[in-house]
Order: structure tokens, then sequence, then C-alpha cells
């Protein structure tokens, strides 16, 4: 009998009639001879909810308290489905991150996975009963709740699937699949059948909100088959998987986009050896990821050095480094968060030349300026004004001839 996990967000568990469809789609997968473990995300807005609560309380809400409060959204919807899947026949038990055997690391809101017991998620099938899991939560070394950050119910599932065993993960959201970009900015865009983990990784970390980066890395690091599917039409959705010598690899497979950064710009730094690594240990120890770097030719001796980063950390990072320019030997520094990435991916730009021109060209006819660009052997990025963002992902879409057949 084949395992698979399912993982259901919270769209798909909005209210009482969702989670009855839901649970009917498990029933019959269950008829239909397949063992089911399930994952779930908290119902609707409940997270945001659980979040505004607490800040109308507490201006600095302790990060022990908080991880008890928002942890419980995910534990309603687990118990209400197995309720409903009782309704159809089905026996089942819901855990909580813990009971399942979820232990993470210490960070309160931030915690990683360490280990995946499992060992009464097994005994519960092996009784005949379908385990639902509570996701995005587990219990850290200190026996503590914990929680692993916004969306991380994808984690979750992956990696249950990964230390049961199962021949499959599938992710049931609000949409069909994986997209060759945002259907809402290019009408025309296609569902992609079956991509490589390589490029998923790629459009998870480079704006594509369809699955959690951290669930992805999870599932090619230990080789779990994801499915993204929609659990309001079920229909075949997009296949995850690593990449083989039969899976057709179009030179550009999707162009993404992300609004979220920002970026600062450190001008007139002195340029010798362990000033850029002073200022990036610094803003390391505040916790902020910095994404793009450049640092500019040294004219009479000083360079300027600009990086991009989450827009919420724009004002911490800020204060770094000009709490660093006096000591760095700095002249200034600027932010400027009306930026945007704009990305073309596929794993058939490693032997194919000529697609960073091809991008370049397009962004030029579109008289659309780039302000900073980096690469990997299958992914190119452009920092573009945000105002151009979605003028940018249109004409890239095109000229890659990415739109879906008849369109």
């Amino acid at each position: 009998m084949a395992l698979v996990v399912q993982k259901y967000g919270g769209t798909s568990l909005a209210d009482a009639e969702r989670i009855r469809a839901v649970a009917e789609h498990v029933a019959r997968s269950t008829r239909d001879g397949a063992q089911v473990v399930v994952v779930v995300s908290a119902m609707g807005k409940t997270t945001d909810d659980l979040i505004r609560l607490a800040a109308e309380v507490s201006s600095s809400p302790p990060p022990r308290e908080y991880d008890m409060l928002v942890s419980v959204g995910e534990r309603v919807s687990a118990s209400l489905l197995c309720m409903a899947l009782a309704d159809f026949g089905v026996p089942a038990a819901s855990f909580t991150g813990s009971q399942a055997g979820i232990i993470t690391t210490t960070e309160h809101t931030r915690a990683r996975i360490i280990e995946v017991r499992g060992d009464r998620l097994r005994d519960a099938m092996a009784e005949g009963k379908v385990p639902v899991v509570a996701g995005f939560q587990g219990v850290s070394t200190d026996r503590e709740v914990t929680t692993m950050g916004r969306g991380a119910s994808d984690t979750t599932a992956v990696a249950l699937a990964a230390a049961l065993g199962a021949s499959m993960c599938e992710i049931y959201t609000d949409v069909t699949g994986v997209f060759s970009a945002d259907p809402r900015v290019v009408p025309t865009a296609r569902r992609l059948p079956r991509i490589s983990f390589e490029e998923m990784l790629e459009i998870a970390a480079t704006g594509g909100r369809v699955l959690m980066l951290r669930s992805v890395e999870f599932a090619r690091r230990y080789r779990v088959q994801l499915h993204v599917r929609s659990s309001f039409t079920w229909e075949p959705g997009t296949v995850v998987t690593e990449e083989g010598p039969d899976m057709e690899q179009a030179v550009v497979t999707a162009v993404t986009h992300d609004t979220s950064e920002a970026k600062v710009t450190v001008s007139g730094v002195p340029d010798r050896p362990g000033v850029a690594a002073r200022l990036f240990r610094a803003l390391a120890d505040r916790s902020i990821n910095v994404d793009m770097i450049v640092q500019n030719i040294s004219s009479h001796g000083t360079t300027d050095i600009s990086f991009t980063l989450p827009r919420l950390d724009l004002a911490t990072a800020v204060e770094v480094c000009r709490g660093l320019s006096g000591e760095l030997g700095a002249s200034g520094v600027s932010a400027d968060d009306a930026i945007a990435r704009v990305s073309v991916i596929g794993a058939g730009m490693k032997s194919h030349p000529g697609v960073t021109a091809s991008m370049f060209e397009t962004l030029a006819s579109e008289g659309i300026n780039i302000e900073m660009i980096s690469t990997s052997t299958i992914r190119i990025s452009c920092v573009v004004a945000e105002q151009d963002v979605e003028r940018a992902v249109r004409a890239l879409h095109g000229a890659f001839e990415l739109e879906a057949p008849g369109r």
C-alpha cells in the first residue's frame, strides 16, 4: 500500500464546507488504496487574527508565548478534520507537532527541524487510522512548543514524508500548480506539469509563492517527490522531482518577480581588505539576510557597496550601516525601498547561450533600467524600479514564448 502525505493550506480549510470537502477527498484516497498522513494549516486567516490579537495586548509579545498562541490554529484544523473524517467512516486521530515527534531547534518563531520520530503516527496507521498532524510546529530540545515561520506547514509535510518513507508528498493549495509566471500579472501564463527541484528552488527563492523555500530544500535533500495541486478543482497540478534525462528542458521555464526587497548603498568606502567583511558581519549579527551584492570598481581608493535585503529589515540595516560608517570611513548611507526583482529561470539555460542578451535586450526595448544583476547556472535576476516590474515580467514572458498554448 503506497503511503502518501497530503498537506492542506489555510484556504483549503477556510470553513466547515471546505473542511468537509477535504475530508471527502482524504476518504476517497483511502478507498483507492492509499495510506494517508495529513498535515494541516490553520483555517483561513486564523493565524493573522491571532497575531493581531497578540499585538493588541502586548507591544512586544514574549517569543515563547507567541509560539504557544499561534500554534493553536493548526490544532483546531486537525481536530475538526478528524471529526469530518469520522462522518465519512474514516477513523482518524489528530496530533500536535510535538505528539507527532517533530523535534526542533530552540529558536522560537523560526525553529528548524532536527529530527522526526513519528512513532505515534506509525502506531496510528497500524491501527487503521489516518493521522492528521498540525503543521508549522514542533517541540524543541528544551521541550518547549516552537513554530517554524509562516508557510512552514509545507516543511512539516515534506519532513514527515521523508521520515515515514512516503512515495509522494501532495501539497494542496488554492492554485492549480506552478505557473510560468504569476497569473495575476500574466493572464496567459501556463501551468507547468513537471519541474525539477533545482528550478523550483530558484522559483521559490525569487518570488514564487506556491511553495516555501525550506520545504523544497528539504524535499531535494531527501528526494521526496512533490505534487502541487488545487483543493478546489483537484486538477493534476505540477510534479516537482529530480531532473532526469527524459525531462524536456525549455531554455526558460518561468519568469518570477519579488516586490518585497529594498536596496542599501554604503558610499565612499575605503577599498581595502576587511571592510566588506566587517559590514556584512554586523548585518548578520542582527539576523539580516542579504541577497544581491554589488561593489563598484575602486575610484581614488574608495568604492560603493550596494546590497538588497528584505524590506522589513531595511530600517535595521540602515541603522547598522550608519552606526558603522565612521568606523569604516564611509561617506554616506542611502536606502531605496521602491525596487523589485525580476528573474528568468530554466534548467535549459545551462546549455543555451544568449539568454542573458535576450533578457537585457527585452528590458531595454521596454525602456526599463537595470540597477543590479545576479546569476546562477539556471537563473538571471535583475533589480529594477518597482513601478516597472510587472511590465518587465510580461515582456520577458512574451519574449521567451512561455504563453499557454492557444493564448
